[in-house]
């Protein structure tokens, strides 16, 4: 298959697929033996290459309806994928339903387990499962700001400036290499930040940031733990779906409903305007995560 008419159609075609590579691959294979079996045809009924080359995409149809079509078809994820993404918030629920959030050592185990798990999901071709765990694997680049600010002054402005530079260089390439598989993904990546940081607001003691009362998470703890157990609820339906509008439907709905939830039980501790703040501003940046993830797709088009 020569024509360049045809080689540019499925590009485009593969820009919007938003599969995983081995899907993507075996989709995009048999895709091209079907098209130079048709074009072949197509040339020996007597037609040009450029006429053959419009024949072929039109009995096909667009490039939107193709790709939309095929990621519907190979987008959803095994049960054992789904357990996989879920398993991030499970463990996360856990600390908080034993309580084993109060001994440094559980923490530091269960972030290693993400670490690891993160690492070796983004080396293999960035399985379905992965992103959950990516989400929660920038925990120690919050956590590391955080203690930042219990160094003395000169010391903290030096940490800061080394820091800041560092931490947004690392968040801003995995979101763009989450974002050029799929925005949907990167926002399910997010999906725990609304939930952490209202809690956090909630049990913070002297509304300073770094004083957390461990009275009220004991009171909490269990609440949270829900609502982690909750989010492994929304991660696995997340994999289970095929249809990208559902998938959107279920991030939004899931987001907007958690931190009312959050702001609901927290008695008062979360102020609503905060609460509201901190919705916006996930809505904000899930329309930010749309708008790269066009541009993105526009570029590769081009």
């Amino acid at each position: 298959m020569t024509s360049q008419v045809l080689t540019k159609y499925l590009d485009n075609i593969k820009a919007n697929l938003r599969l995983d590579t081995a899907n993507e691959n075996a989709v995009l294979s048999e895709l091209v033996t079907h098209l130079e079996d048709e074009f072949d045809d197509m040339l020996e009924s007597g037609l040009s290459e450029d006429e053959a080359a419009d024949a072929c995409i039109t009995s096909l149809g667009s490039v939107k309806l193709i790709a939309g079509k095929m990621h519907e078809a190979h987008s959803q994820g095994s049960w054992k994928q789904a357990i996989m993404a879920s398993t991030p918030h499970i463990l996360f629920a856990a600390l908080f339903a034993l309580n084993w959030w109060q001994g440094i050592e559980w923490v530091l185990v269960s972030m290693g387990i993400v670490l690891g798990i993160a690492i070796v999901g983004w080396l293999h071709n960035k399985p379905m499962w992965l992103f959950p765990w990516l989400g929660y694997s920038m925990a120690p680049v919050l956590a590391a700001g955080i203690a930042l600010l219990y160094l003395p002054t000169v010391w903290s402005w030096i940490a800061i400036l080394i820091y800041i530079p560092l931490a947004l260089w690392l968040v801003f390439s995995v979101t763009i290499k989450t974002i050029k598989r799929d925005w949907l993904f990167s926002a399910l990546s997010l999906l725990p930040a609304p939930v952490v940081v209202g809690w956090f607001l909630a049990v913070d003691q002297a509304g300073s940031g770094i004083q957390i009362s461990s009275d009220y998470m004991r009171d909490f703890a269990p609440l949270i733990a829900l609502s982690f157990l909750a989010l492994a609820g929304v991660a696995a339906a997340f994999i289970r779906m095929r249809k990208r509008w559902l998938r959107i439907t279920l991030i939004a709905v899931s987001q907007s409903m958690l931190l009312i939830l959050v702001t609901f039980y927290a008695r008062g501790q979360l102020a609503i305007p905060a609460s509201a703040i901190l919705a916006l501003t996930m809505t904000g940046l899930l329309l930010g995560l749309f708008m790269v993830d066009r541009r993105i797709r526009y570029h590769k088009k081009s």
